[in-house]
């Protein structure tokens, strides 16, 4: 084959891979399977981890969804505690402190919330949230965060001796439902995959 015909098959399975991409269910498909199933029960804590913040101190829509589902577990009585995660920029509120103020404001009592700022990735989290539990003896804790991301997050959260119940919250949103959501969560998986090969490869829980 010639270097010319190479392109033009290369060039047709983009396209093929971008319309499939775009404009098929193939994406959520895939989300769903990447991902881990919900096993609520009794636990010690509800850990929310960290899912982005704004510029302008603003919880981005899965830091928001991913927090209420943590109250509302919290509310059902799974667990005494709740800890809310996640870092912030220098000079500006932690997305930790603004859920905190968030969950305050919604009638969750400052005794029953952790904020802790202290990690950027799963294993950071793990190691800065076991600092701030270990102390009090919490072991079993519901986990919550996307369910893709729930496989990482709960081998780090393991390594750092925590007992992990996964906690995903349900899909309010349906999914991506537009071409440019699909290939936005397409995205997502990709560096799921990429984050997964790199912990493999370096050992990284």
């Amino acid at each position: 084959m010639s270097g010319r015909s190479l392109l033009r098959v290369l060039g047709a399975l983009v396209l093929a891979l971008f319309f499939i991409t775009a404009f098929t269910p193939l994406p959520n498909h895939l989300d769903r399977a990447m991902g881990l199933e919900p096993d609520l029960g009794p636990a010690q804590a509800i850990v929310v981890l960290g899912s982005g913040i704004h510029p302008d101190g603003v919880l981005s829509e899965r830091s928001l969804v991913h927090e209420l589902h943590g109250i509302v577990l919290w509310r059902r009585g799974l667990a005494p505690l709740l800890v809310l995660s996640g870092p912030g920029r220098a000079g500006s509120r932690s997305e930790a402190q603004t859920r905190l103020a968030l969950a305050s404001t919604l009638g969750v009592p400052l005794t029953a919330v952790v904020a802790d700022s202290g990690g950027h990735t799963p294993r950071g989290e793990a190691r800065s949230i076991h600092d701030r539990l270990g102390p009090t003896g919490v072991r079993r804790i519901l986990l919550v965060t996307d369910r893709r991301h729930l496989v990482r997050a709960r081998r780090a959260f393991e390594a750092a001796g925590f007992e992990v119940r996964p906690a995903p919250p349900p899909d309010f949103l349906g999914g991506a439902r537009s071409p440019q959501e699909r290939l936005q969560l397409a995205r997502r998986l990709f560096e799921e995959w990429l984050a997964r090969g790199y912990y493999a490869l370096t050992g990284f829980p």
